[in-house]
């Protein structure tokens, strides 16, 4: 019998903690939650969770800086948050500290279990992309270790980030859509219609670590109406 995933919710909104923590045990999963950010924290940096469901207004420590300090000690753990702070520059800001992907409130339960699923099961793939990428003369990846080089600097990646570049690298001779994306990298359904930047984000994250100039892209371009691209010499 295969082991449950197991999931960490993160909420200090007895009634969402609660109905999410019915609903995900009904779906299959082993749930533990936490109702402030001190527990959150303790327990998200234990490494014991598939999936973290991580909110952003909590008490005590806030979600991101719970977000930040999980990345730090763990840049492959799956973390989605939940964030009534909807704004752009707090969707970057979550996003930019190394979330995989947020969920605004008030929520779709049932899209909200599909998104959850499919991070697990894109985390679960056995990955056989190229592990080592070589962009330009000075540019090096090392997809394994989620680390990387662009001459002496030394360079860091998340899991997330590494898959975006696997699966342009495996299409470089082509620009790759938002929408193929989120379900080559995220494993989103096609079907699903959701009102996300997390594709537009990481891409922003991405081209600040490999690009000389971000602001004008040489590797990691976009092809206007058509998607991403990259370039590999």
């Amino acid at each position: 019998m295969s082991r449950k995933p197991h999931l960490l919710i993160v909420e200090d909104e007895v009634a969402i903690r609660g109905g999410l923590t019915d609903v995900f045990v009904f779906h299959g999963f082993t749930v533990e939650s936490a109702v402030d950010g001190h527990e959150g924290l303790r327990k998200a940096l234990t490494g014991a969770f598939d999936l973290i469901l991580l909110d952003v207004m909590l008490p005590g420590i806030n979600g991101f800086e719970i977000c930040n300090r999980v990345r730090l000690n763990d840049r492959a753990q799956p973390i989605i948050l939940l964030t009534a702070k909807t704004s752009d520059a707090d969707i970057i800001q979550g996003l930019s500290l190394g979330a995989d992907d947020y969920v605004g409130k008030p929520f779709s339960v049932a899209q909200l279990v599909l998104r959850v699923q499919a991070v697990l099961r894109r985390t679960r793939v056995n990955d056989e992309s190229l592990q080592v990428l070589r962009l330009g003369d000075s540019l090096e990846i090392d997809a394994a270790n989620l680390s990387g080089r662009r001459g002496s600097e030394a360079l860091a990646f998340t899991r997330r980030e590494i898959e975006i570049l696997q699966c342009l690298h495996a299409r470089a001779e082509r620009p790759v859509s938002r929408d193929e994306l989120l379900h080559e990298v995220w494993g989103y359904a096609k079907h699903l219609d959701l009102e996300t930047r997390t594709v537009d984000i990481h891409i922003a994250k991405l081209r600040r670590k490999i690009e000389l100039d971000p602001t004008t892209p040489q590797v990691l371009i976009t092809v206007r109406g058509a998607g991403y691209r990259l370039l590999v010499h």
